[in-house]
C-alpha cells in the first residue's frame, strides 16, 4: 500500500457516501432514535421520568452526566484522613466536606453545615476521584465482552469516577447519536463519567473527515482514531488543522502498520527465543516523528497514547523542548512487566504495544516520575475467556486493567519509584488537563468525585474481589496492597467495601 496523493484528500466537510459512512449512518440512525425520545437529560427513553431528579444531582457544567438513580447524600463529610489533592499542592491530614454534588470546604467544615453522614478515613488516603484515559466499556456492540454497566461498577470499585471511552464501538463514535447514547447509558448506570472520544475520521477509515463539531457539542471532549491509523498524511493535516479550529485535543496511537505487519510480541530476544512475529521499536518511533512533525506544522494540540519505548520517550522530549503542544500517557502494566512475561506462551501478556524490554520499563518509570509522561491509563480491554484460548498470535490483544490501576501504581510507591502524590497526580489531574475537564481537583466549587483508599489493606485478585466482565488479566490470583474503600461519584457513595 503507498500512500493516497494530494487529490484524494478530503476537504473540512465529511461525506457519507463511502459504504462505511452509509454502514455508520444506518447504525448511527438508530441510536438517534433513541436519543430523539430521552425525555430528560442523561436518561434513556424507558427509564421512568421520576428518575430525573436523581440523575441531574451532581452534575457540573462542562463535563459529562454523572448520577444516576438512588438516595442520594447531599451532605458528607470525610473525616480524619490524608488528603491527597496534586492540582492544588495538598498532602496533609485534613477534612473534606461536600454538598449538592460539589466540594463545599476542604479543612474546617462551614458554620452550620451538618453533614447527612459521615465517613471516617483515619489511616486511609482521600484524593480525586481517578481518571482513566482509556478504558474499552465493549458496549455499544460487544456486549459478550463487556457492557457499560459492568465496567463502571468496576471503575468504582477501583477508585476510577471517569473514564475515556475510544471511538471503535460498534458502531463507531462518529455520530452525536452514538457518543449520547454512551453517555446517557453511563448516566443511568450511575457508576462513573464516561467521556466519548469521537473519532477523528469517518468509521476510522482515515478518509473523510468526522463532524469533530457538532461531536464535541455531543459531550466528545477529545478526538481519536482508536488503532486506526491515518495512512494519508494529508488527510492526517486535515483532520489535526480541523481539530485545532476547535480547539480539541487530538489523541494518537503512533503506530506504523506496515512495520508492525503480522507482529504480536516485541522485536528482541524473547521473541526469537519463542519464535514469535515481532514488532520492532521501529513500528512505534517512525510514526510518532512523523505525527511530530505534523502537529508542529498544524500547531494542533496532540496526546500521544500508550508510548512503550525509551527511543520514543526521547522523541516526545525534544518535541516539548521545541515547543510543540504534546502530551504522553503510558499504560501501567507497561511500567511493571516486560517481554519476559511472555515466557511459555502466556496470551494474558499479549497486548498492543507489546511488552518491550526492561530497559524500556525502566525508562517509562522515570518519564512518569519527571513529568515528561503527565498520565497513566489501564488500557482496559476485557474480553471473553474463548479470545485468549487460541495459539499466541491468535489471541486477541488486551488485558482487563480498571481494578488494577491503582494497586500497581501504588507497588511503584512501594518499591521507591514514585511518591504518592505523584502517582496520584499521573491517575487524577493529569489525565483531567489532557482532557481539558475540571476534574481531578478537590478545590471548593469543584465536582465531588473523590477516591478513599487504605494503602495497607492487602488483597487477591479473584472471582470474589473481581468486578469486571472481563477476567483476561495476567494478575489474576496475585496479591495485591492497597484496596479502595469508598469511591463518591458527584457527591453520590457509588461504591463502598464492607470492612
Amino acid at each position: 500500500m503507498t500512500e493516497a496523493t494530494p487529490s484524494t484528500a478530503p476537504s473540512a466537510t465529511p461525506s457519507t457516501g463511502t459504504a462505511a459512512g452509509k454502514a455508520t449512518s444506518t447504525a448511527a440512525s438508530k441510536a438517534s432514535i433513541i436519543a430523539s425520545a430521552t425525555t430528560a437529560p442523561g436518561i434513556p427513553p424507558e427509564s421512568p421520568p421520576e428518575l430525573a431528579p436523581a440523575i441531574a444531582l451532581g452534575n457540573t457544567s462542562g463535563i459529562p452526566p454523572a448520577i444516576a438513580p438512588g438516595l442520594v447524600a447531599s451532605r458528607v463529610s470525610i473525616r480524619h484522613g490524608r488528603l491527597i489533592d496534586p492540582a492544588n499542592g495538598i498532602d496533609d491530614l485534613l477534612d473534606l466536606h461536600l454538598a449538592d454534588g460539589k466540594v463545599l470546604a476542604v479543612g474546617e467544615a462551614p458554620p452550620g453545615f451538618e453533614p447527612e453522614r459521615v465517613l471516617d478515613a483515619t489511616g486511609q488516603v482521600v484524593c480525586p476521584g481517578l481518571i482513566d484515559l482509556c478504558a474499552r466499556l465493549r458496549e455499544p456492540g460487544q456486549e459478550h465482552k463487556g457492557t457499560i454497566a459492568s465496567e463502571t461498577a468496576a471503575a468504582a470499585a477501583a477508585g476510577i469516577t471517569s473514564l475515556c471511552c475510544p471511538p471503535d464501538t460498534m458502531p463507531i463514535i462518529d455520530t452525536p447519536a452514538v457518543a449520547q447514547l454512551i453517555t446517557r447509558t453511563a448516566a443511568l448506570a450511575g457508576k462513573a463519567r464516561v467521556v466519548p472520544a469521537g473519532a477523528l475520521t469517518q468509521g476510522l477509515a482515515g478518509e473523510q473527515l468526522s463532524e469533530m463539531a457538532t461531536l464535541r457539542q455531543a459531550g466528545c471532549a477529545v478526538m481519536c482514531q482508536a488503532e486506526s491509523p491515518i495512512i494519508n498524511t494529508l488527510v492526517l493535516r486535515r483532520a489535526m488543522e480541523y481539530a485545532a479550529t476547535f480547539g480539541l485535543t487530538v489523541i494518537m496511537r503512533p503506530e506504523n502498520p506496515f512495520l508492525r505487519d503480522n507482529g504480536c510480541a516485541h522485536e528482541g530476544r524473547v521473541s526469537a527465543h519463542l519464535g514469535l512475529p515481532g514488532i520492532p521499536e521501529a513500528a512505534e518511533t517512525v510514526a510518532l516523528a512523523r505525527d511530530l512533525e505534523v502537529a508542529k506544522q498544524t500547531g494542533a494540540r496532540v496526546h500521544f497514547r500508550a508510548l512503550s519505548c525509551a527511543r520514543s520517550l526521547e522523541k516526545l522530549a525534544a518535541a516539548q523542548a521545541r515547543g510543540i503542544a504534546v502530551s504522553a500517557d503510558v499504560s501501567a502494566h507497561q511500567l511493571i512487566l516486560t517481554e519476559d512475561d511472555l515466557e511459555g506462551f502466556n496470551s494474558q501478556c499479549h497486548l498492543n504495544p507489546p511488552l518491550r524490554t526492561a530497559a524500556d520499563r525502566d525508562a517509562l518509570r522515570e518519564a512518569v516520575r519527571t513529568g515528561l509522561v503527565t498520565a497513566v491509563c489501564s488500557d482496559h480491554q476485557p474480553h471473553e475467556p474463548d479470545a485468549k484460548l487460541a495459539p499466541f498470535p491468535s489471541t486477541a490483544p488486551g488485558m482487563a486493567a480498571l481494578e488494577t490501576l491503582l494497586p500497581l501504581l501504588l507497588r511503584l510507591v512501594a518499591a521507591g519509584v514514585l511518591d504518592l502524590p505523584t502517582a496520584i497526580a499521573r491517575l487524577t489531574c493529569g489525565p483531567a488537563a489532557i482532557l481539558g475537564l475540571p476534574l481531578g481537583n478537590l478545590a471548593p466549587g469543584r465536582a465531588a468525585d473523590v477516591c478513599v483508599f487504605d494503602p495497607e489493606a492487602k488483597w487477591r485478585v479473584g472471582p470474589k474481589t473481581w468486578l469486571s466482565q472481563g477476567r483476561n488479566t495476567p494478575f489474576w490470583g496475585e496479591r495485591f496492597k492497597g484496596r479502595v474503600t469508598w469511591t463518591l461519584l458527584g457527591g453520590q457513595i457509588v461504591h463502598e467495601r464492607r470492612l
